[in-house]
């Protein structure tokens, strides 16, 4: 994949992070625990995935950026009818470290 269709991928996959993150919560489904911080994780696993398999060392300005990002979701969403929590950033950082770890592990190859 060329470096600007993965730029591309990521731009796309973060707006349709933020829309899906800040749209207003539908009505309360039966308790399903941990579903909500394991889409977290794979939200931003997919997020930092394209770019870091395209080239690894994107991970070192791209993993904190993506982090910011979910931080600043975070502070947002009570702007939103939604609730802030630290477990949901936790979260969005383990899938930030398992999205980059393909990439990594292939630039070693």
């Amino acid at each position: 994949m060329p470096y600007k269709t993965a730029v591309a991928l990521t731009l796309a996959l973060a707006l349709l992070i933020g829309w899906g993150t800040l749209s207003p919560p539908g009505p309360p489904g039966p308790p399903m625990p941990y579903v909500d911080k394991l889409m977290h994780a794979a939200a931003f696993a997919v997020l930092v995935l394209p770019l870091t398999w395209v080239r690894a060392r994107s991970a070192l300005w791209l993993a904190p950026l993506a982090l910011a990002y979910g931080g600043g979701i975070e502070l947002i969403q009570p702007s939103f009818g939604r609730t802030a929590e630290w477990a949901d950033l936790l979260a969005d950082g383990i899938g930030i470290a398992l999205g980059c770890l393909p990439g990594l592990i292939r630039a070693r190859a």
